[in-house]
């Protein structure tokens, strides 16, 4: 969509605080702190989303947390197929009577995002298609874990809680190196993403926003679900050394992996927050 035909779509759509609030209004709406429900109300940042996924006509898209449609409209109006999940009944049913109405490019389910991660994109669809999305921050880090177990979308660009954003682009050695960090860097790499105030949302939150921007990797790792675990284990005790930590977790006592380590200039008394993630893509069971 060119930038021209941005501007006078959200011209149109409630992007002003004092117009998403009327329209909650008439809805019977209050936003719901528990479904992480601050409404967008900055075009220019709808507008940066698209422009940083890269999103042209005929591509497939999933949406977590549409809410008012705002994002929603302009991916549509974009060309874009999309696939969106809202686990709000009250805000379902407006979408379902105003944007599925005018577009039979938009698929819309009701439910939860946990058990739905791909909003329900049909399988044809699976093989080729981005994420675009306001996600909850409550469930950002679960639901992120959830797609990074595959089918993965080829570019992924994401609101999230700037701690949040900062975690999944951690280097290992930081203290906010964590288990995200090593999923997220094992199949994506991070580009040029782009902060975002309290100021764009209604209500504002307390916190800043970032959006991240991730593109996925030539050859991407997605972990096994058994090895995961382990990783988790391991840093829920991240202070502790990894030889310890995998004493009664891995056959004989992870000699093989630790070994590698060793190879690769560590040893058993390293901690998990030091280890990178091309590493712990190489521990198995």
């Amino acid at each position: 969509m060119k930038t021209e035909d941005t501007v006078r779509l959200l011209a149109n759509m409630p992007l002003s605080p004092s117009k998403t609030r009327d329209l909650l209004g008439r809805l019977g709406q209050q936003p719901k702190r528990f479904l992480g429900q601050n409404f967008l109300v900055d075009g220019n940042i709808v507008h940066k989303s698209l422009e940083l996924a890269e999103v042209k006509p005929g591509v497939a898209v999933v949406e977590v947390g549409p809410g008012l449609g705002t994002l929603t409209s302009v991916l549509l109006e974009a060309g874009a197929e999309v696939w969106a999940i809202e686990k709000d009944r009250n805000l379902h049913a407006y979408l379902a009577d105003t944007l599925v109405r005018q577009f039979p490019t938009l698929h819309l389910l009701e439910g939860d995002a946990l058990e739905h991660p791909r909003a329900g994109l049909t399988a044809e669809r699976a093989g080729d298609f981005k994420v675009v999305a306001n996600l909850p921050y409550a469930i950002s880090t679960l639901w992120m874990d959830e797609i990074l177990s595959g089918p993965l979308p080829n570019r992924m660009v994401l609101m999230l809680q700037q701690e949040t954003a900062q975690r999944c682009v951690a280097k290992c050695g930081t203290k906010q190196f964590s288990v995200i960090s090593i999923f997220v860097q094992s199949a994506y790499v991070v580009e040029r993403g782009h902060k975002v105030g309290a100021a764009c949302f209604y209500p504002k939150p307390g916190i800043e926003s970032y959006l991240i921007n991730l593109a996925l990797r030539p050859f991407p790792f997605v972990f096994e679900p058994p090895v995961k675990q382990i990783i988790r284990a391991c840093f829920q005790q991240r202070r502790k050394q990894i030889g310890s930590l995998l004493r009664d977790r891995l056959p004989n006592h992870g000699a093989a992996w630790l070994s590698e380590l060793t190879t690769a200039g560590f040893d058993a008394r390293v901690r998990p927050e030091d280890i990178p993630p091309q590493l712990w893509q190489r521990l198995y069971i």
